[in-house]
């Protein structure tokens, strides 16, 4: 996915990456840093001149909306920095809705309130994918009835988006890190990727989500990567950075590579032992 993505991008596929020296998996995609998971050892408003030293072109973050539009634009225009993803807004921590309202009925103002308010983010940073948060299901409520309600607003998110250079992603999440997120598996996110048109919406695959929740990550990348419009990684089992886990890498990079993958890869990982002293990772495992 590149930072101005646009409505025109042909199905399964994102808009051109960048070029040149940003960092990247050898001969594949390049990586964005995840300004909520990386240099956290730096107050937020240093990590983007820090991304930028490190080697990044791209920077994604689930929330930019505490700081106005343009005080964060000015950030990425010091730093030479693209914004490459953004997530819709959610509630409060610990609050009911801290992981999205898109699957909860009764609720249709409130969330495509908060739609509005992230594509007006989005276009303002010149982010091309914007993340809708499923959120979890209410305890109330059938899955069926959960999932037309998460169609239905995912479909109005998209139609809201059209024109506006922004596309709409939609992510599962494990349920040990997100215990009742709607939306769990790869087959279910395909699954509204296809209802709403794949010209209007795209996934966002996590490949640590599904390691967690499914595994058999090639068989997956094959079935998903037409869908795909972002990636993002980490190592289970504990979310460090590539190479510190289970996952073999090397034959997931492969697989990128062979299966064609010209987006971003979000460096969504929590570094064991500091962001640029993990940052070995990117030639030591990719190869």
């Amino acid at each position: 996915m590149a930072g101005d993505d646009a409505p025109g991008t042909l199905p399964g596929k994102s808009a051109p990456a960048p070029h040149g020296a940003a960092l990247r998996i050898p001969g594949g995609p390049p990586l964005a840093a995840n300004l909520k998971w990386l240099f956290t050892e730096l107050p937020f408003e240093r990590r983007f001149d820090a991304a930028a030293g490190a080697g990044f072109a791209g920077v994604e973050y689930a929330d930019p909306y505490p700081y106005p539009p343009a005080r964060l634009r000015g950030l990425l225009r010091d730093a030479g920095l693209r914004q490459v993803l953004i997530n819709s807004p959610a509630g409060a921590a610990g609050s009911p809705e801290r992981s999205g309202l898109a699957c909860h009925p009764g609720r249709s103002a409130d969330f495509r309130a908060g739609i509005e308010r992230g594509l007006e983010y989005a276009t303002e940073l010149g982010a091309g994918l914007l993340h809708v948060l499923a959120g979890v299901t209410p305890p109330d409520v059938r899955p069926e009835r959960a999932f037309a309600t998460y169609v239905t607003n995912i479909a109005w998110a998209a139609d809201r988006a059209h024109g506006t250079g922004v596309r709409v992603v939609v992510e599962a999440q494990n349920q040990r890190d997100a215990p009742g997120y709607f939306l769990r598996t790869q087959d279910q996110a395909t699954a509204v990727v296809e209802a709403v048109g794949l010209d209007r919406a795209g996934l966002l695959l996590d490949l640590y989500h599904a390691q967690v929740t499914e595994g058999d990550l090639i068989r997956t990348l094959g079935a998903c990567l037409p869908f795909a419009a972002h990636l993002q990684i980490a190592d289970p089992p504990d979310r460090t950075e590539p190479g510190s886990g289970e996952i073999r890498w090397p034959r997931v990079f492969e697989a990128l590579r062979t299966g064609g993958y010209a987006g971003w890869i979000g460096c969504e990982y929590r570094p064991a032992h500091g962001t640029v002293a993990g940052l070995g990772w990117v030639s030591e495992v990719s190869a």
